[in-house]
């Protein structure tokens, strides 16, 4: 089993660099190729408005990408997700999921894209942190709308039917101070072979959603555990410290881009607000976000291990958390012991073994700072 995990495990980061470095290579040869200017000037020929022009040149540019992406996509989420035995879907019922996943994206894509130009074009000196909270307000809305709007799409909501699961988790949601909807099923089993649970939405929409494959493999113990890891970041504001904190890094990258986006463009003769640079503006800003996955990840995994150790506080099931860790590990293939580098870059968890040691810690009585 440890050698699967590795193998699988080593595969998967090798090819989250490869998409990485495609994407940009992408994006290179796109601007370098003059295929950049030569798009918007058929495009622009048959729109002259400003908002068609933006919406056809990112519609053609988003296929463009989805074509030349989609046999490296194939392999990563079909090919080896079967090869390791994860999933027993369907090739159709796949590329549907990719085509529904590709509508979504550009949806979203327009929106910020449509926003940012608009911005950048009347707005030229203020455009940076204008842009900044209006995807900042947009991620927002995403995060309440995504588990009515969006998760439907991809699976089926059920509220379960284990009355005394369901009762469990209710009363955890209660004792912990956290309102939701209500506790629902997802058929994950149709997809993939891991398991999941969460907390999604905002508001009103907070619902709990458990995935069959977890349900049909774990314990009601072992479920409780994991529901009040998720019910743990939201007892530590964990949500509006990560909104804040994306905020605080948004306005830093798009600070940064409008200090040096003037010196980048004219390399390209390349007017700021003419959409012919969106490749150039996309490339800049995944470097950025790129350069600071270290720095998120380690934010991340603290509040991991702080939403670990408030739910072992809270519920007090050791071998419950251990089993459930173990159970994880194994059915998600996810390495246990990762080398320093690898947590670095790739991890936004804590290693399972150090979720374990923790636990252990915690009931023989060795300090925790909180």
């Amino acid at each position: 089993m440890n050698n699967r995990i590795k193998r699988y495990s080593r595969i998967k980061y090798a090819l989250a660099i490869v998409e990485f470095v495609y994407l940009l290579l992408i994006l290179v040869l796109f601007q370098f190729s003059g295929l950049a200017i030569q798009l918007r000037i058929k495009v622009s020929s048959i729109f002259g408005n400003q908002f068609f022009l933006i919406f056809f040149y990112c519609l053609l540019l988003f296929s463009l990408y989805f074509i030349l992406n989609l046999p490296l996509e194939f392999y990563r989420s079909y090919a080896v997700e079967h090869r390791f035995g994860l999933t027993k879907e369907k090739f159709p019922h796949w590329i549907a999921d990719k085509i529904k996943e590709f509508l979504v994206g550009f949806i979203i894509l327009i929106i910020l894209v449509e926003g940012f130009f608009f911005f950048l074009r009347y707005y030229p000196d203020n455009w940076w942190w204008i842009s900044s909270l209006f995807w900042i307000f947009f991620s927002v809305i995403l995060a309440k709308v995504f588990p009515v709007l969006i998760i439907p799409l991809f699976f089926k909501y059920k509220k379960i039917t284990d009355e005394e699961l369901r009762r469990r988790i209710l009363n955890l949601a209660d004792r912990m101070g956290i309102k939701i909807l209500e506790v629902y099923q997802i058929d994950f089993s149709k997809k993939t072979a891991k398991a999941n649970a969460a907390l999604v939405g905002l508001g009103k929409s907070k619902r709990v959603v458990l995935t069959d494959t977890l349900q049909g493999n774990f314990s009601p113990d072992e479920i409780e555990v994991i529901l009040a890891h998720e019910f743990a970041h939201f007892r530590l504001r964990h949500l509006i410290k990560m909104l804040i904190l994306n905020a605080a890094l948004i306005l830093f990258i798009f600070y940064i881009l409008f200090k040096s986006a003037g010196l980048i463009f004219s390399r390209f003769n390349l007017n700021l607000t003419d959409i012919a640079g969106l490749g150039v503006w996309i490339f800049c800003f995944a470097v950025l976000q790129a350069c600071l996955v270290p720095l998120l990840n380690w934010i991340s995994r603290n509040m991991e291990r702080d939403a670990d150790y408030l739910a072992i506080k809270f519920i007090r099931l050791k071998e419950a958390f251990i089993s459930m860790m173990n159970k994880l590990s194994q059915q998600n293939l996810v390495e246990r012991n990762p080398s320093r580098w690898i947590k670095i870059i790739f991890f936004d968890h804590p290693p399972v073994q150090e979720r374990i040691a923790l636990a252990e810690n915690y009931f023989q009585g060795v300090p925790v700072s909180d």
